[in-house]
């Protein structure tokens, strides 16, 4: 059987409307919402299914749904919420300079997929245009507003920052996962496996490579470390932009 194909007009209507109302069943849209996020939070994406918060809810199945259509719908409704959560004060615009709002933006959307992994497995390259994504948006185009960008630049250089940080994020995610079938920490991995790639690379057939990636090894204490990645990849497209605002 052909799955329900979701309503795009009807997800933004879901995430634009009000969510404080609860039916004679106590819940609301804000606590399907809530709960559904506690157990992505824990158990992952894919465990906050509709039948599992009616569970964590002590529900009905079917009452759920009087309220969110589906799992697309509850997805989205997540990935929005959680968006609030960033810049409750520390807000990008108000940094002293275009380079601080920069360096918030990335700290801030890190931090974010730490506390809330699945964020980006929930987020599609398309997006649904909820409250605090346009919210997110505009305020993390703020300190890029009158520094010598055109609009273009502008969409153009929050793109870049902001795929750099899901990037390295993602990197870091996937160690995570190897870290936890092996149970093997970075460190401990490469103390094990560090001298055999020195042993088998340090000959004549990968001899950058093997002066390159035992220098960097030797550095992280590991094959590699993403905050460090961060840090460089955010220093280097700070240049770049300032770069292109003299150039």
């Amino acid at each position: 059987m052909k799955s329900r194909a979701p309503d795009p007009a009807r997800t933004l209507a879901l995430l634009w409307g009000s969510h404080g109302n609860a039916g004679r069943s106590g819940l609301s849209v804000r606590t399907i919402v809530a709960a559904a996020i506690e157990i992505a939070d824990t158990e992952g994406l894919d465990a906050a299914v509709m039948r599992r918060v009616a569970e964590h809810l002590g529900a009905g199945t079917m009452s759920l749904y009087t309220h969110v259509p589906g799992k697309t719908e509850l997805t989205a409704l997540m990935a929005d919420t959680v968006l609030g959560e960033l810049y409750p004060a520390d807000r990008p615009g108000s940094a002293p300079d275009w380079q601080a709002g920069l360096r918030t933006i990335a700290q801030e959307n890190w931090a974010l997929y730490e506390r809330h992994p699945w964020l980006l497995q929930a987020m599609d390259g398309r997006g649904e245009l909820g409250p605090n994504v346009m919210r997110k948006y505009e305020l993390e185009l703020a300190p890029l507003d009158g520094i010598g960008l055109t609009d273009v630049e502008m969409d153009s250089t929050l793109t870049m920052l902001l795929v750099y940080v899901e990037g390295v994020w993602r990197m870091r995610a996937s160690l995570r996962r190897a870290q936890d079938q092996t149970g093997l920490s970075d460190a401990e991995w490469w103390q094990n496996t560090g001298p055999v790639l020195e042993r088998v690379m340090g000959g004549s057939q990968f001899p950058l490579g093997g002066r390159v990636g035992t220098a960097a090894g030797q550095q992280h204490n590991a094959m590699l470390d993403p905050v460090h990645a961060l840090e460089f990849g955010l220093d280097r497209i700070i240049d770049g932009i300032a770069r292109l605002i003299t150039r």
